[in-house]
């Protein structure tokens, strides 16, 4: 058995309410180095190389997140199947979705990498990208595409840490991640030293980089660790994709990855319509959504860590467990994002002022909207908790709809229909009221649906400890919560 298999704690013992803040921390704070890598790519890019250049990116990072929304959806499937694997002690089955997932993700990466190269100005063209911009925005997205292959696997292999109950490994590498990628975007950029100047192609090599980089010095620790999860000489085998498996990573990780593609739809349709009132309306909704971002992390990390944490109870199959990891993270979602939200209502004009430096009247605008709506992302964290727990057993369409009914039936509609009598307001009251439908919508389905017979597999799992005890024996294991392992 591997030193790092000792170490590593299960999800399925311990106190709930510790053991869920020490996983979710460091989720959280990959969010934020991502974020904040974002951040700085785009001051070089909009300080140094121009409004073009930025629209550029803009335009480019649009495409950008629709790919790595679908392939969100399907690492978290991933996620979820190596957690209840591992929460029934199945060690076998948690092998073979790491070798079908290594396949799958490895084979679909390389393909949308050569679709996408040659299709770009294409996708770039359908999104009605200015024209000065397309001259930036073609080598910048090429070059994000030979990426592709290197974001999709680094982001399965952190999913699958995840699973197995390690957040801390992922966060780690993220962090190198993103302090390569912000070290070599000046040098690339701007041609320092032995670099060459490549403009905004440096930045996109930067982030090839810095993922590459990423990657392989992620996949050599967990070897020389000897993490239980590593598939050996012997186990080559388990690349060949089993069916079940991955019937499952897609049929269940779709619906996950369209969440993502609902979310950033129905803001596009939202942005729409708060263009329509004029720019000093959009600059102060820019500049409350620049906080907004930030409100919602603790929560989207909560609920990544109950999915993981949960998917490995109901994988051995403790129900009281599951009932308390939810309490737990609804709590932690008030108290985390409550706090958040508190320091912005107290600090309303100053974080505001930070995006809105010389314009009061969008300042002025960016307060009311904020004062209006922002409270109302507790609700969206309630939702996500709720959600992490129901997808963990593999109930995956019910939040779909249920995002979708809010999102695209409630949301606009609300505010094209009050538009008239509240304006601008309309917009704003609709994103409470959103919320408020999705949370109530996921309580109910909480209570009373049926997620906790759904599953992953449409073949239950065949745990060791069911073949112990049809054998009339113990099915070993090594005490740490993890099972023994031949290697």
């Amino acid at each position: 058995m591997s030193s790092l298999a000792a170490r590593q704690p299960m999800l399925t013992e311990g106190p709930i309410a510790r053991t869920l803040l020490t996983f979710a921390l460091p989720i959280l704070g990959s969010t934020v180095l991502q974020s904040l890598n974002g951040s700085v790519n785009a001051m070089w890019i909009g300080h140094y190389l121009g409004e073009a250049a930025l629209t550029a990116v803009s335009n480019a990072n649009l495409i950008l997140f629709l790919l790595l929304g679908a392939v969100f959806g399907l690492s978290m499937a991933c996620t979820i199947l190596i957690g209840q694997s591992l929460g029934a002690r199945n060690m076998l089955e948690a092998k073979r979705v790491v070798g079908t997932g290594v396949t799958f993700f490895v084979s679909v990466s390389v393909l949308v990498a050569i679709g996408g190269y040659f299709a770009t100005p294409w996708m770039l063209a359908a999104l009605n990208t200015p024209v000065d911009a397309q001259a930036f925005a073609v080598p910048y997205l090429r070059i994000i595409f030979v990426a592709v292959p290197s974001m999709y696997f680094y982001n399965f292999l952190m999913m699958t840490l995840r699973g197995a109950g390690d957040s801390r490994t992922p966060f780690l590498f993220m962090g190198l991640s993103v302090l390569l990628d912000i070290v070599f975007n000046p040098l690339l950029i701007f041609g320092v030293g032995p670099f060459p100047k490549l403009g905004i192609a440096g930045s996109a090599t930067s982030t090839l980089i810095a993922q590459t980089v990423a990657l392989f010095a992620l996949l050599a620790t967990l070897y020389v660790r000897k993490h239980f999860l590593r598939l050996t000489r012997a186990e080559l085998g388990f690349l060949k994709p089993n069916l079940e498996i991955l019937r499952a990573l897609v049929f269940k990780g779709l619906p996950m990855g369209l969440q993502m593609i609902v979310i950033s739809t129905s803001a596009m349709i939202m942005i729409h319509m708060v263009n329509s009132y004029g720019s000093k309306t959009t600059a102060a909704y820019g500049a409350a959504t620049q906080l907004w971002t930030y409100v919602q992390m603790p929560a989207m990390a909560i609920g990544a860590a109950v999915s993981s944490m949960a998917a490995q109870n109901v994988g051995a199959r403790l129900w009281d467990r599951v009932s308390r990891i939810t309490r737990v993270g609804v709590l932690y979602n008030f108290v985390l994002s409550g706090a958040l939200i508190a320091v912005i209502y107290v600090f309303n004009h100053g974080a505001l002022n930070l995006f809105l430096p010389n314009d009061a009247e969008a300042l002025t605008l960016a307060q009311h909207l904020n004062g209006i709506a922002v409270w109302s992302f507790m609700f969206f964290g309630v939702t996500f908790v709720l959600f992490g727990v129901v997808r963990s057993t593999g109930a995956v369409l019910p939040p779909l709809v249920i995002l979708f009914i809010s999102m695209w039936l409630i949301r606009p509609p609300f505010a094209l229909a009050l538009a008239p009598s509240l304006g601008a307001d309309s917009i704003w009251w609709s994103f409470p009221l959103g919320s408020l439908a999705s949370m109530l919508m996921a309580m109910g389905y909480y209570k009373w649906g049926g997620w906790r017979r759904a599953h992953m597999l449409s073949k239950p799992i065949e745990t060791p400890e069911d073949k112990a005890a049809a054998a009339g024996q113990q099915a070993p294991t090594t005490g740490q919560g993890v099972p023994a392992s031949a290697d």
